[in-house]
């Protein structure tokens, strides 16, 4: 029986593929809007959403949840477009309202950043990253101008390439530039080395595959891909554009204002050589020599406007070539600015077994107009490469951008793998939906506003999250037959803490701070990420790692969490604030500010109950400030 299983299972694995192989990918497919199917309840749908839901829904046997009530709509809708509590700063709150808000753009942006890799600060042994900011910044910017969605891939990955893009809109392009960088010891052999780059160029690969297109590419690397449409060589014409990048600091200042930073700034770095030098020699004179060049040195950066200029993350063309060093007998990283270059074929992925060069080009899945792969030829290929993923694979990119908008709304997507639309992935839960709406998403201009309020005016979404019915009959919630009841990620939670406690500083952009500074009450978005050390507090409320593309947050329950609620200085400070607020202003307004609603009988009581005695000690009210900052009810959206 065991030889019987062992030549078996390799069977089954061939057939299947070459079966798969032989089926269209859904997701690969043109887009067109769907017909309307017929529902028994038609005065139910609000909007085209609505009538591919409920037709799922009389399918199963079920009927909608009711609509929820004003008070949960109004805090659902303030946390989904701004991930703020109604009245935490965002002043009305209507669609159009919360739309037009500078912190919908905060909220959304975060989204993106889990996608983009986005970190504030990397090893020390890595290229700075102290401007990050501006990419994060620019992100935010981009949602609250309602940015269409092929215009922000385009500028994120080659801003530098379009003519109507100037030089501040280079902080684009750190979603290539704030890539992760290997540790690169280059006292080892080419060998070695050329297997550190060849890794970091398949994580730019599987960033944009995964990212934009929902596809594994990065699978192709060692062999074709076991289950989609992508050959190796597909990996490899894709590779060679990351070949033919560098990261680097690049000005956002037109040429004229920089020219005269750039020699300044050479000629600092040169006096600071010099005093390196000095300090190894130890003349006799050295502190005299040392103080006059720092001397020189502040002389240069005081006499040159914009010394300080900050810097955009970026990258710029240039082709790499990792070659031996002749002096030290280890690597040296040879680029060649503003060249790019082809690849060959790694076989079996090992970057020291060549086989033939593969052209530049897009994905051979994708034929251009002339029926073959469009050629990734304009300098290192990068504009070329975007302006096919939103051209050629534009019903696939707006099939994913449409799935995980979606995602973010209710929990869980069409696609319940928003980065894996190949076969590997889920199927869709609601195909023609996803296809309805991801047609005419690009048909109203690839605007992102425009989804939310399609989704956001259905009375899909508009359901309460009760339901015995469909909660006992489809307990995962497919059918979309109820609202899920959802935890608030860690950002929208310390926010809600810090509001809560009225000490929210709603300042919209700028450098990160620490999450662990108690001084820090700028909205989580600002605090800083870090690929090496991450922060206690990022950790243990399940923040993805910065290091990696992070299509979903992880939710977990843990002790850590509740220790954390119960006796974490940051809690404990805000509940502090909160007590001495409630001494004066009354249990009534602490129910209206934390969740928008009079206290119940009850919770009155218990209030008075626990106070009766001590209502003049200030460690008492502290005490019930934190019961009702820690409590599920802020922590929750019905």
């Amino acid at each position: 029986m065991k030889r019987f299983w062992i030549l078996t299972i390799p069977l089954a694995l061939i057939w299947s593929s070459v079966g798969a192989a032989e089926e269209p990918l859904w997701s690969l497919q043109p887009l067109k809007p769907a017909e309307l199917p017929r529902v028994q309840d038609s005065a139910w749908p609000r909007t085209r959403i609505d009538w591919f839901v409920l037709a799922r829904i009389e399918a199963a046997g079920l009927q909608p949840a009711p609509e929820a009530d004003a008070r949960t709509l109004r805090r659902r809708l303030s946390f989904a477009l701004t991930g703020l509590p109604p009245g935490g700063g965002t002043g009305e709150t209507t669609v159009e309202a919360l739309l037009a808000s500078p912190h919908y753009g905060e909220r959304w942006g975060r989204h993106w950043l889990d996608l983009a890799r986005y970190v504030d600060l990397n090893p020390d042994w890595l290229e700075s990253t102290k401007y990050a900011y501006l990419y994060r910044d620019w992100v935010v910017q981009a949602f609250n101008q309602d940015l269409p969605y092929d215009q922000f891939v385009l500028r994120q990955l080659a801003a530098d390439f379009l003519p109507e893009c100037g030089p501040r809109d280079r902080v684009a392009l750190g979603f290539l530039g704030l890539s992760p960088t290997y540790f690169k010891e280059l006292q080892l052999p080419p060998e070695i080395i050329k297997t550190t780059v060849a890794d970091e160029w398949e994580e730019h690969v599987d960033a944009i595959g995964r990212t934009f297109l929902g596809l594994t590419i990065a699978c192709a690397r060692c062999h074709d891909h076991k289950s989609d449409p992508i050959p190796a060589e597909d990996y490899y014409a894709l590779a060679g554009v990351f070949a033919s990048v560098k990261l680097s600091e690049r000005p956002i200042v037109d040429e004229a204002t920089w020219a005269p930073v750039a020699k300044a700034r050479a000629e600092v770095a040169g006096r600071e050589k010099r005093i390196t030098e000095l300090k190894k020699a130890k003349p006799k004179d050295m502190a005299d020599r040392v103080t006059a060049v720092q001397r020189e040195i502040e002389e240069i950066k005081r006499g040159t406007p914009h010394y300080n200029l900050p810097m955009a993350n970026a990258v710029e063309d240039a082709a790499l070539f990792v070659v031996a060093n002749d002096k030290s007998h280890g690597t040296k990283l040879d680029y060649r600015m503003g060249m790019a270059r082809d690849l060959e074929l790694q076989k079996r992925g090992n970057p020291n077994d060549l086989g033939p060069v593969v052209e530049r080009r897009f994905l051979s899945v994708f034929p251009g107009p002339e029926g073959r792969p469009r050629r990734l030829s304009t300098g290192s290929g990068r504009l070329d490469l975007a302006r096919a993923l939103t051209e050629e694979a534009s019903a696939l990119t707006a099939r994913v951008i449409v799935n995980r908008v979606w995602k973010q709304h209710f929990g869980r997507g069409i696609v319940d793998t928003p980065s894996e639309f190949g076969r590997l992935g889920d199927p869709p839960s609601h195909p023609e939906l996803l296809d309805d709406l991801a047609f005419r998403f690009v048909q109203n201009g690839w605007s992102i506003k425009w989804l939310h309020r399609e989704i956001l005016h259905s009375a899909t979404w508009r359901q309460s999250s009760i339901s015995s019915e469909s909660e006992a009959r489809d307990p995962a919630n497919r059918m979309l037959a109820r609202a899920p009841r959802r935890r608030l990620d860690w950002e929208a939670w310390r926010d809600s803490l810090l509001a809560g406690a009225g000490k929210l500083d709603l300042t919209v952009g700028g450098p990160a701070l620490s999450a662990g500074s108690l001084d820090n009450v700028r909205r989580s978005l600002y605090c800083a990420s870090n690929r090496q050390d991450m922060d206690a507090m990022l950790r243990l409320h399940d923040v993805p790692d910065p290091g990696a593309h992070s299509p979903w947050r992880t939710e977990t329950m843990t002790p850590l969490q509740g220790l954390f609620a119960l006796n974490s200085p940051f809690i404990l400070k805000q509940a502090d604030v909160l007590g001495a607020w409630l001494r004066e202003a009354g249990l009534e307004a602490g129910y209206q500010r934390l969740f928008q609603r009079p206290p119940e009988p009850w919770e009155k009581r218990a209030a008075e109950t626990y106070l009766r005695g001590r209502e003049s000690e200030a460690a008492s009210w502290a005490g019930l400030a934190q019961v009702l900052l820690v409590s599920n009810e802020l922590q929750f959206i019905d």
